[in-house]
């Protein structure tokens, strides 16, 4: 595949900023992502990604990590943290600006630590991709745990995105929960391939990791329709 994200990463690094990441998905127009969003300080960031790099305890990994701000954060504050990340640009982005423990892997290849916490911001629920893979991501993600371990991981409800119907319903489509998106993202010259990123509400949510045998609870919701869980075992 072709690595969008770090290219732009590179780019934006290395002072060759001079256009936006494009987004679309199969329910909205194109939007863009802002690169200057990728290297946002403490201060910067949504309350949500505030909150969950406070209760973060023990050894880190932080999964999707992009250019490495919150494990920059976490390093700067004493934590030992591994930054995860399947962009190999995002990788060389974290390593120059001194993440000391930065890896290009997928997160399902990653099967030699144990972790206090798990990190998974910015929709960390995205990489499941679809409903029918949660229940896996799940039990995978609680192997990699140490005993007293837990998963800090957001996500949004998606709901406010259809036409409301009558009674309060919302149209949505028949053949596939409402939040699985389809997702295109182009840079300058490139444009990837379509792929899956999956949003979560917290019913569904809470199922699935009560099925998956963690504790579920959320910890605090944003202002768009945003909210930050703790998944403990």
């Amino acid at each position: 595949m072709k690595d969008i994200i770090g290219t732009a990463l590179l780019d934006y690094f290395h002072g060759k900023y001079t256009e936006d990441i494009i987004t679309e998905t199969n329910i909205s127009d194109e939007d863009e992502l802002p690169l200057p969003y990728f290297f946002r300080s403490f201060n910067e960031m949504p309350s949500l990604e505030q909150k969950a790099l406070t209760l973060v305890k023990g050894k880190i990994l932080d999964v999707g990590c992009g250019a490495g701000s919150h494990a920059l954060y976490l390093q700067e504050k004493g934590f030992d943290v591994t930054a995860i990340d399947v962009s190999p640009g995002a990788i060389e982005v974290c390593k120059l600006r001194g993440v000391n423990n930065a890896k290009q892997i997928d997160l399902l290849k990653l099967n030699t630590e144990k972790f206090d916490t798990i990190l998974m911001l910015m929709n960390g629920t995205g990489i499941f991709q679809k409903l029918e893979n949660i229940s896996q991501y799940l039990l995978y993600l609680k192997s990699l745990l140490t005993p007293n371990g837990f998963i800090l991981i957001d996500s949004s409800d998606l709901k406010y995105m259809y036409d409301e119907g009558e009674g309060g319903g919302i149209w949505i489509p028949g053949d596939h929960y409402y939040g699985e998106l389809e997702f295109t993202m182009k840079y300058k010259k490139m444009e990837s391939e379509p792929f899956d990123w999956l949003y979560l509400d917290e019913a569904i949510f809470e199922n699935a990791a009560l099925s998956s045998g963690f504790n579920f609870e959320v910890l605090d919701r944003g202002e768009n329709f945003d909210y930050l869980a703790k998944l403990s075992v």
